[in-house]
C-alpha cells in the first residue's frame, strides 16, 4: 500500500472533489457546534485591508463561502491547490475577483519571492507534505516577518478513532497519516517558528441518517478493509449504537497560530 505521504497517492485521492464534498457535507449536517468549522477558524485569521494573502490546500474552496467582506479586503489572494481538480472545484465555489489569483502551488516549492504575503494559510493539509520540513520553510520563506501562519488540523482522539474501534471487529484499520496533528503540530512547527499558539474548536456530530455516515466512511481513503464488509454490516453496526435515534461521534479538531 502506498504512503499517504506519496505525492501520487495525494494526487490520486483529490483527483475528484466528490469524496471530500461528502466528507465535509456530513460536517455541516450533524455538527453540534452550530458556529461551522470554517466561519471558527476565520474568527482567528487577522486578515484586514491592504492585505496580501496565499492559500495553500484550498480544497473545494467551502470554507471561503460566506466571507467575501474578507476576500474583498485582500490587494491580493492567491487561492492554491496541488489537485489542479480542486483548484477547479475552488474556482467554482468562490468565484472570480479581480484580486484574486488561482494558481497551482506545491507548498514545497512555492513560487513567490521572499517576504510576499502578509498571511499564509494551510489548513487540513500538512498531514499530506512529503517533507513538511520542507514545506514549513517555504511558508516561513514567502511570509513577511511577524506575519501568522494560519494551520488547522486534526487530534487523534476524534472521528477516526471512533470509527476505527468501532469497525475493529471486522479487522477495519484506521491508516490516517498523523504526521501534523493538534498533538504533535506545536513541535513541528517549533522547527521554523518561535511564537506558536493552539487553539481548539469544541464540536461532536449527532447523526440521525446512519446511511450518511456509512458513505462518509466509504469515502475514506484511510479506512483499511473496507472493501470486503457489506454496507449493511456496518450500517447495522452503526444502528446499534445509536441512543434515541443518534448517533453521537466525537471530534476533535483545532488550529495552530504561529509567527
Amino acid at each position: 500500500m502506498s504512503s499517504i505521504n506519496d505525492k501520487n497517492t495525494v494526487k490520486d485521492q483529490y483527483s475528484s472533489s466528490g469524496c471530500l464534498s461528502k466528507r465535509i457535507s456530513i460536517h455541516d449536517k450533524y455538527s453540534t457546534n452550530k458556529t461551522g468549522f470554517g466561519n471558527w477558524i476565520f474568527s482567528n485569521y487577522d486578515i484586514h485591508e491592504g492585505m496580501k494573502v496565499l492559500e495553500l490546500g484550498c480544497g473545494t474552496g467551502s470554507m471561503w463561502k460566506g466571507h467575501e467582506d474578507v476576500i474583498r479586503s485582500c490587494t491580493e489572494l492567491v487561492i492554491s491547490d496541488y489537485s489542479e481538480a480542486m483548484l477547479v472545484k475552488a474556482r467554482e465555489t468562490i468565484g472570480d475577483y479581480p484580486n484574486i489569483i488561482y494558481k497551482q502551488i506545491d507548498i514545497m516549492d512555492i513560487p513567490f519571492e521572499d517576504d510576499s504575503f502578509d498571511a499564509v494559510i494551510a489548513n487540513m493539509m500538512l498531514y499530506h507534505v512529503p517533507d513538511i520540513s520542507k514545506g514549513l520553510k517555504e511558508v516561513r520563506r514567502v511570509l513577511k516577518p511577524s506575519c501568522c501562519f494560519y494551520s488547522a488540523t486534526f487530534g487523534i482522539h476524534g472521528i477516526m478513532e471512533y470509527l476505527s474501534e468501532l469497525l475493529s471487529v471486522y479487522g477495519v484499520k484506521d491508516g490516517t497519516d498523523k504526521t501534523f496533528t493538534l498533538q504533535n503540530g506545536a513541535l513541528i512547527l517549533e522547527e521554523v517558528f518561535t511564537d506558536i499558539r493552539r487553539e481548539d474548536y469544541k464540536d461532536s456530530l449527532e447523526v440521525t441518517d446512519i446511511n450518511d455516515m456509512v458513505d462518509y466512511i466509504y469515502s475514506l481513503k484511510s479506512m483499511t478493509d473496507l472493501s470486503s464488509i457489506p454496507k449493511d454490516k456496518i450500517c447495522e453496526l452503526l444502528s446499534s449504537k445509536m441512543k434515541d435515534g443518534v448517533l453521537t461521534v466525537p471530534k476533535e479538531y483545532g488550529m495552530f497560530i504561529s509567527k
